[in-house]
């Protein structure tokens, strides 16, 4: 388990998190409520660890929606700091780049 996703759930359960300007308007471009993604962090499943990014650890995850439709959320901590969580970008993964399972980059 990716200790970045762990501090991002329990950030979330505590209320201690927000969503970038940039995550907003690509929730908002892709018909998406931030609510549900919110509710369901618990279901996340890593596709991409980044403990030592240059901002701060920072995690790559697939969600599904409410239709069941994939979704991808970058999900950070500032570096140097313990909180708040950040949700960094959504967006609905390309099947053209992603595996079936959406956890898996094609080769190019």
């Amino acid at each position: 388990m990716s200790e970045t996703l762990e501090l991002v759930r329990a950030l979330v359960e505590q209320d201690k998190f927000r969503a970038s300007l940039h995550a907003v308007q690509e929730l908002v471009d892709d018909g998406l409520l931030i609510e549900p993604i919110i509710r369901a962090i618990s279901t996340a499943i890593v596709v991409e660890d980044y403990p030592e990014y240059h901002k701060g650890p920072a995690v790559l995850v697939l969600q599904f929606d409410e239709a069941g439709e994939p979704i991808h959320l970058v999900w950070g901590v500032p570096k140097g700091q313990s909180e708040p969580a950040v949700l960094v970008t959504a967006y609905r993964p390309d099947p053209q780049r992603w595996d079936a399972s959406f956890t898996r980059r094609r080769q190019r």
